[in-house]
């Protein structure tokens, strides 16, 4: 597989609560790492691929961001998230690299969402 270019810099591993907001709906879950383009988070909800919400990080206000992959596990999923207010941000998020198994693997996910 080709390298890849991360457009968000660096990532840095964190511990932060999330919350999504889609429209009236709310979904909690865990920052596992963040970069100035995304973040990777476990979410115990689904949350569509593609969907453009708002998201809190900790005390943070809300940025608009969109699920830009998606790894399902047993109780939950992990998602890569994408910030909507990066200047320079990719116009369309690239397909992530598949794990064999039919799933998007985060570790595949380097230009965006953590």
């Amino acid at each position: 597989m080709p390298p890849t270019r991360r457009l968000g810099g660096s990532r840095r591993e964190t511990s932060d609560r999330v919350r999504f907001k889609v429209g009236e709906r709310e979904v909690d879950g865990w920052a596992l790492n963040q970069s100035r383009g995304g973040l990777r988070a476990i979410i115990d909800e689904p949350i569509d691929l593609g969907t453009e919400l708002e998201v809190f990080i900790g005390d943070a206000p809300g940025r608009p961001s969109r699920i830009v992959w998606i790894q399902e596990e047993p109780d939950g999923a992990i998602v890569g998230v994408e910030f909507l207010d990066v200047e320079g941000r990719a116009s369309v998020p690239p397909e992530p690299p598949r794990d064999g198994q039919g799933g998007a693997a985060p570790t595949g996910a380097d230009s965006d969402g953590g």
